[in-house]
C-alpha cells in the first residue's frame, strides 16, 4: 500500500451519522433499480468499444498508416489500381489479426467469469448468493471468515467480526469492528469500527452489513487509480519485448538503406518508398500478438476441460516456464480428511479432558473453522452449561486462538494452537486429568516437547491446549491474557497421504518443476509425509530460522531447501521472492487467506475452486480440482503454448528475414526493383494465411520435458544462420533467372515471388521440430495451409488476378529449377538445425528474467 494512503479518508464520511436501526435489504425489484441507477460494482469501464471501433484502434499501428498513406499517395499521383491493392492487403492482414484476437478475448472472459467473486445477500428476505458486480447499495450482505469485502457498509450486527482493512489504511494488524454510532471526530477510514470497505478481507466472525456505496463510490474507489496496478510483466512478455525492438532496430536499419540506396541511383521517389515500406511489412512479425492470443487462449481452452480455469492468459505461459512450485502439504498432498486420532495429556495418555477443552475452543470460536476444529468438533460433546463471554481470534504471527468462557461456577481462557507456542506461556501443567497441578520448570518442558515430537514423528498433526481461571468479573479477552497458562495436553490428528500424490510429484520432477513445499505445521509431521510419498529432501528451513535471516542470506538458503515449516504468511512471501530473486519461474499453490501474499507475488498464483474470496480474486489459475496430476498437465499445455508461438518467432527470423535482406541487396544491384510494393504485401499476406494455423499445431515430447522462456541471444544467433541459407538461396535464384533464363522485369518479380514464399512457407516444416520432420507429424490444419499457399502462390500467375499484381507465367523449366531447389534448400535447412542445435543453441531456451518486487497490485 502506498503510503501516501496510508491516512485515506472520504470528504463528509457517511459513517460518521449513518444509523443501524433503518430497514436494509432489497427486494430484486428494487435491486434492479439501483443497479439502473448506480451501475454495476466494479471500477471498469462498462461501455465496452463497438466491434467497428475496435477494429478501427488496429489502424493506428504506425506501419498500416504509413501503407495508408502510401497508397493515398499512389492514388493522388494516378496509381489507381497500385493503391487498391495495397488496401485490400492492409484490410486482409489487419482482419485476419483483429478476427482471430476478438475470438480469444471472448473465450478467456467467458473462462474468468465462470470463476467470478459471488457474495451473500438477502433479497425479497431470502439468502442468495450473487456475483459480486450485482451488489447494490440498499442490498443486505452477509460476511463471514475468508470474504473479500465486495462494498462500503454499516455493521449492523456483528460477532467477533475482526477485518484487515490494510489496503487502504495501511494498518498491518486485523481490526474489530461492531455496531454503532461514531464521535463527530471520526473522520479518518481507521477510526470507522462502525463501517467496512470493499476490498477488506474477513479475517474471523461474522456480520451483517448494510450496503452504503458500491463500485467507484466506495473508499477504495477513491483510490482505485493509484492503487490498481497492472500485472508487472512477466518473462514471456519482457522477451517478447526485447524480441519486438530487435526486429524494429532491424525493420529501420533496412527501410533507411533501401531509401538511401533508391534516392542515390536517382529512381522514382515514390517507388522506392513504397518498396521500402512493403518491405518493412514483411520484415514485421505482425500476425505475433494474434498467434500469442489464440495458441494461449486455446490452451486456456484445453485447460478448462480438465476443469482449470485461467482468469489471465498470460499465466498459461508462466505455468509452462515454472521450474519451481511452492505448495503446502494439507489437500495437495493429503486427502484434507483430517481426524482426530488421539488427544494425550501431559503424561502421555489418553485424555477425555483434553478431548473437553479442545472442543470448548472449537466450538466457541468464531472464526473461519480450520479442518482440524472441525476433526474436533466431530466428537460430540455437551456444551450447554458454557457461555462465551469474548475471544481473541487466531492469527498466523500468535498462531493460536483463545475464547473466554462462563460456567457460573467458574469463568475459564481455553486457549489451543501451535504446541511451541502454547507451551511457552504456560507455568503449570495438568496431572490425572486436572485433579493435579505441577510446576512447568525446564526438565517437564523438556519431556513434554519430546512427547510433542514423538505424535509428529508418527505422521501426526499435534495443537497444544491449555487454560487458566480468570476472576468472574473479567468482561473481555486480549493477548495479554494468554500467559500464566495451565498446560493440558496434545490433540493430535491424522490427515492420510492422498493416492497418487507421490506419483504427481515424481512427474513434475521429471518435467523439470521442484517442488517445494512451504508449511505452517511441523517439521517432523512435513518429513514423515514426504518419506510416505517418496519425495527426497534437500533441506529443511523453519520459520523461527527465516526470521533469524536477512533477504541476501535466504537468497542464498531457498535454492538447497526443500521444506519450509512452521511458516507464516510474510514468510512464505519472502520465500517467492527469494527464489524468484535467484532468476527462477515460481508457482505458488494455496487457498487460505494466509497465502494470499504469496499468490501475489508469484509468478503464476494458482489455487482451487473452493478457496477463501481473497485467495481465488489474486489467483491467476483456479483449479476446480485440488490434484497435483492436473497441475502437471496445466504445466504441459502451457509448454505447448510457447513451442508453438516460439515457431512463428523462429520462421519470421529466419526465411522472411533472409527474403527481406535479399530484397534489400537486390535493390543495390538490380536495374529495377526485385519485387513490386503490392507483390511484396501479397506474398506477406499469404504468408501469414499459411502460419496462421501454428497455434493448432501439435508439439513434440521432447519440447515438454524441460521449461523454458524467450532467449534472445538464442533467437538471433538462429536469425542469423537461417536468414543467411535463405539469402545465399535467393541470390541462387537471382542468378538463375538473369543469367539463365534471361528474365525481365515482369518475370523476375513473378519467378521470386514464387520461389521465395514457397520456400518460406515449406520450410515451417522443418523448423517446426527438433528432431527429423518425418518423424514429427504436423497439424492437419497447418499443413492444409501451408500446402494451400504454396499451390495458390504456383498458380497465381497463370490466373485472371496476375495483370492486378503484374505477374507473368514463368516457363517450364523454371518450375524444374524450383523444385530442385526447394529439396535443396529443405535439405540444407535440416543439416543447417542439427548443426544449431548441437553447436550453437546451448541449452535450450533459457530463461530471460527480471529482478521481482511483487507481481502485481490488485484491490
Amino acid at each position: 500500500m502506498p503510503a501516501s494512503h496510508a491516512n485515506a479518508s472520504i470528504p463528509e464520511p457517511w459513517w460518521r451519522g449513518a444509523q443501524a436501526g433503518a430497514t436494509w435489504g432489497l427486494s430484486q425489484l428494487q435491486a434492479d433499480e439501483a443497479h439502473a441507477r448506480w451501475g454495476p460494482n466494479s471500477f471498469e469501464p462498462q461501455a465496452k468499444r463497438s466491434l467497428a471501433l475496435q477494429f478501427l484502434a488496429r489502424l493506428r499501428n504506425p506501419l498500416v498508416l504509413v501503407l495508408l498513406a502510401a497508397s493515398t499517395i499512389s492514388a493522388a499521383t494516378g496509381d489507381i489500381a497500385n493503391a487498391g491493392i495495397i488496401v485490400l492487403m492492409v484490410l486482409l492482414s489487419v482482419t485476419l489479426d483483429f478476427v482471430q484476437e476478438h475470438r480469444a478475448s471472448n473465450a478467456a472472459e467467458k473462462l474468468r467469469a465462470s470463476v467470478a467473486l459471488r457474495a451473500r445477500v438477502l433479497r425479497d428476505g431470502a439468502t442468495l448468493e450473487i456475483p459480486v458486480t450485482e451488489v447494490m447499495p440498499g442490498d443486505l450482505m452477509l460476511l463471514s471468515a475468508g470474504d473479500r469485502v465486495p462494498a462500503d457498509g454499516l455493521v449492523l450486527e456483528a460477532r467477533d467480526f475482526f477485518v484487515n482493512q490494510s489496503l487502504l489504511t495501511g494498518e498491518s494488524y486485523p481490526v474489530e469492528k461492531h455496531p454503532g454510532t461514531l464521535e463527530g471526530h471520526a473522520t479518518e477510514l481507521q477510526d470507522a469500527l462502525n463501517a467496512v470497505f470493499m476490498g477488506s478481507t474477513v479475517i474471523s466472525g461474522s456480520a451483517r452489513v448494510g450496503v452504503m456505496a458500491t463500485g467507484s463510490h466506495t473508499a477504495l474507489g477513491e483510490v482505485a487509480s493509484s492503487i490498481q496496478a497492472e500485472p508487472l510483466p512477466t518473462a514471456f512478455e519482457i522477451g517478447m519485448h526485447h524480441f519486438g525492438m530487435m526486429i524494429m532496430r532491424l525493420t529501420l536499419l533496412l527501410v533507411l538503406f533501401v531509401l538511401l540506396v533508391n534516392v542515390i541511383l536517382h529512381r522514382p521517389l515514390l517507388d522506392s518508398f513504397l518498396f521500402a515500406v512493403a518491405l518493412a511489412v514483411g520484415l514485421t512479425p505482425e500476425l505475433l500478438p494474434m498467434v500469442v492470443s489464440v495458441t494461449l487462449s486455446r490452451g486456456a481452452m484445453r485447460l478448462a476441460g480438465r476443469r482449470v480455469i485461467v482468469k489471465r492468459l498470460a499465466s498459461i505461459q508462466n505455468l509452462g516456464a515454472m521450474d519451481v512450485l511452492c505448495t503446502d502439504k494439507t489437500g495437495t498432498l493429503t486427502e484434507a480428511r483430517i481426524g482426530l486420532a488421539r488427544c494425550a495429556d501431559a503424561d502421555g495418555r489418553d485424555s477425555a479432558r483434553v478431548l473437553m477443552l479442545a472442543h470448548l475452543n472449537s466450538t466457541f470460536e468464531s472464526g473461519l473453522k480450520s479442518p482440524l476444529d472441525e476433526a474436533v468438533l466431530a466428537h460430540p460433546m455437551d456444551t450447554a452449561a458454557w457461555k462465551k463471554i469474548d475471544e481473541v481470534p487466531f492469527d498466523f504471527e500468535r498462531r493460536r486462538v483463545s475464547v473466554l468462557l462462563d460456567r457460573g461456577d467458574a469463568r475459564w481462557l481455553v486457549v489451543k494452537g501451535a504446541p511451541d507456542d502454547v507451551l511457552a506461556l504456560c507455568n503449570r501443567f495438568e496431572r490425572d486429568e486436572g485433579r493435579s497441578l505441577a510446576p512447568l520448570d525446564a526438565d517437564a518442558l523438556v519431556q513434554l516437547r519430546e512427547r510433542c515430537h514423538a505424535l509428529e514423528r508418527q505422521g501426526l498433526r499435534v495443537l497444544g491446549v491449555a487454560w487458566r481461571d480468570v476472576p468472574a468479573d473479567h468482561p473481555h479477552a486480549d493477548v495479554r491474557d494468554e500467559s500464566a497458562l495451565v498446560f493440558a495436553g496434545f490433540a493430535a490428528f491424522i490427515d492420510p497421504p492422498k493416492a497418487g500424490a507421490g506419483e504427481a510429484m515424481a512427474a513434475l520432477a521429471k518435467s523439470g518443476v521442484h517442488v517445494k513445499i512451504v508449511s505452517g505445521d511441523s517439521e517432523l509431521v512435513t518429513q514423515h509425509l514426504c518419506t510416505l510419498l517418496r519425495i527426497p529432501v534437500a533441506g529443511v528451513l523453519t520459520g523461527r530460522e527465516i526470521s533469524a535471516m536477512d533477504d541476501i542470506a535466504l537468497r542464498a538458503s531457498v535454492g538447497r531447501t526443500t521444506l519450509f515449516c512452521r511458516v507464516n504468511p510474510a514468510q512464505k512471501n519472502r520465500i517467492i521472492l527469494a527464489l524468484r530473486a535467484r532468476g527462477h519461474v515460481v508457482g505458488y499453490l494455496g487457498d487460505g487467506i494466509n497465502d494470499a501474499p504469496a499468490l501475489r507475488s508469484a509468478d503464476v498464483g494458482l489455487t482451487v475452486d473452493s478457496a477463501v474470496d481473497v485467495a481465488r480474486e489474486v489467483a491467476d489459475i483456479v483449479m476446480l480440482d485440488h490434484d497435483l496430476a492436473v497441475l502437471h498437465e496445466g504445466v504441459l499445455e502451457g509448454r505447448r503454448t510457447f513451442g508453438n508461438v516460439m515457431k512463428y518467432i523462429m520462421m519470421g527470423t529466419s526465411s522472411n528475414f533472409g527474403n527481406m535482406l535479399s530484397m534489400a541487396g537486390a535493390s543495390l544491384l538490380l536495374p529495377f526493383l526485385p519485387m513490386l510494393p503490392a507483390q511484396i504485401l501479397l506474398n506477406n499476406v499469404l504468408y501469414d494465411l499459411s502460419q496462421a494455423a501454428i497455434p493448432l499445431d501439435r508439439v513434440d515430447a521432447a519440447d515438454l520435458h524441460r521449461p523454458r522462456t524467450l532467449d534472445m541471444k538464442f533467437i538471433q544467433r538462429y536469425m542469423w544462420l537461417f536468414g543467411a541459407i535463405s539469402s545465399a538461396f535467393d541470390a541462387l535464384t537471382f542468378w538463375l533467372l538473369i543469367q539463365v533464363l534471361h528474365a525481365d522485369a515482369s518475370l523476375f518479380r513473378t519467378a521470386w515471388f514464387v520461389e521465395s514464399l514457397a520456400t518460406q512457407v515449406l520450410v515451417i516444416f522443418v523448423i517446426r521440430t527438433r528432431g527429423r520432420p518425418w518423424t514429427s507429424r504436423p497439424g492437419a490444419a497447418l499443413s492444409l495451409a501451408s500446402l494451400f499457399v504454396v499451390a495458390a502462390a504456383l498458380l497465381l500467375p497463370f490466373s485472371p488476378l496476375a495483370r492486378f499484381f503484374h505477374f507473368e507465367p514463368p516457363p517450364a523449366i523454371f518450375f524444374a529449377w524450383l523444385a530442385g531447389m526447394l529439396v535443396a534448400y529443405l535439405a540444407l535447412a535440416e543439416m543447417a538445425k542439427r548443426f544449431f542445435y548441437a553447436r550453437l543453441a546451448g541449452s535450450a531456451p533459457s530463461r530471460t528474467r527480471r529482478h521481482p518486487p511483487p507481481r502485481r497490485a490488485r484491490p
